[in-house]
């Protein structure tokens, strides 16, 4: 068999905002965009958690997750993923163990520890709590939520009594995966037995990615939920007929990028015909260099060539789309394309 027929594909969506438009056309757009990729064989639907943002709308995935499974048929659909440092696991576990119930088989927890958004609306996320202390806290939330979701909590636990939900435990729960682009969120998913995602798509985490990515499956100890180590990329793609089309079609999120990584606001995505008109100086544009090093923008063949790149240097056929830019008619034939190469 041919090396890329084995790639299966994901979408993770970041429901990005255009300018002067509204959060509710976005959300509308990534129900939209779920039900034509799982039509053209995607295999997940992964939203994200974003808090404070003028160019991300999805702040609630758990609400979204809902929408979207109701409006699709058989692609998983999950969480990409919870900033579970803001909240109580079992509150998390309640949440998506009622998903499940409604659309069994096919919800998928993923969790992160990052924010998710800014110093004081971490504070306002939390508030009137303590903002917990991250390194030393988020593991045992983490293995809380296991226990929770599965019915697993140790017998001396604490919380043993209570039920996430009532009556006979449901056939079916949530598959979690551990989220990140560090050693450290590799090594808790390696030690813990849990599926890891590694966000390449942040751009400039792609040099030390496949470096973590063997952390994770050197040190991973199987568990009752997983026997060996289950590793998926996220990469960021646009991919249009020709070069041109896609370097033109990224500028969007290349300014937006740009813009975010001064700590500025950028009010949502400007359009191609703006964004690619701008006189950058030296240093901005070193730095737009810098983080697309690892983006892959381009025709069929050349973002064929590159996944399948991403692919042997990560050594998983597990691989998740990031799209975005300002035309929705140009995510979706940029999803199209990459779907029509594998």
């Amino acid at each position: 068999m041919n090396e890329h027929k084995k790639i299966k594909l994901s979408v993770v969506d970041q429901t990005p905002v255009r300018k002067d438009s509204k959060p509710s056309i976005a959300l509308n757009e990534s129900v939209e965009l779920a039900k034509f990729t799982e039509k053209i064989g995607f295999n997940r639907y992964w939203v994200s958690e974003h808090h404070n943002s003028t160019s991300f709308a999805g702040n609630s995935p758990e609400i979204l997750i809902g929408q979207i499974a109701s409006a699709t048929n058989k692609i998983r659909i999950g969480s990409a993923g919870v900033m579970l440092s803001h909240y109580s696991p079992f509150k998390i576990a309640e949440e998506f163990k009622m998903l499940d119930a409604f659309y069994p088989g096919r919800i998928d927890l993923g969790i992160g520890r990052a924010p998710g958004t800014d110093r004081l609306t971490t504070e306002a996320l939390n508030y009137p709590k303590e903002i917990i202390n991250v390194q030393n806290e988020f593991p045992q939330m983490v293995k809380d939520l296991i226990g929770f979701t599965t019915n697993t909590l140790d017998e001396n636990h604490k919380f043993k009594q209570i039920n996430v939900s009532s009556g006979i435990p449901e056939e079916t729960h949530p598959k979690i995966w551990l989220l990140g682009s560090s050693d450290y969120s590799a090594r808790l998913a390696a030690k813990l037995g849990l599926p890891f995602s590694f966000a390449d798509f942040f751009g400039h985490t792609h040099d030390i990615g496949p470096q973590i990515a063997k952390i994770y499956v050197e040190e991973f100890r199987p568990s009752e939920f997983l026997l060996k180590p289950k590793l998926n990329v996220a990469l960021q793609v646009i991919c249009a007929k020709s070069e041109e089309e896609a370097k033109y079609i990224s500028s969007s999120r290349n300014f937006n990028k740009i813009v975010s990584t001064m700590g500025l606001k950028a009010y949502g995505f400007i359009k191609p015909e703006d964004a690619s008109n701008w006189i950058l100086n030296h240093n901005i544009q070193n730095n737009i260099n810098y983080f697309t090093k690892g983006y892959i923008d381009g025709d069929p063949v050349q973002v064929k060539e590159q996944i399948i790149e991403a692919s042997e240097k990560y050594e998983t056929y597990d691989i998740g789309i990031v799209s975005n830019c300002y035309y929705f008619s140009d995510r979706k034939k940029s999803y199209e394309l990459i779907a029509n190469l594998f």
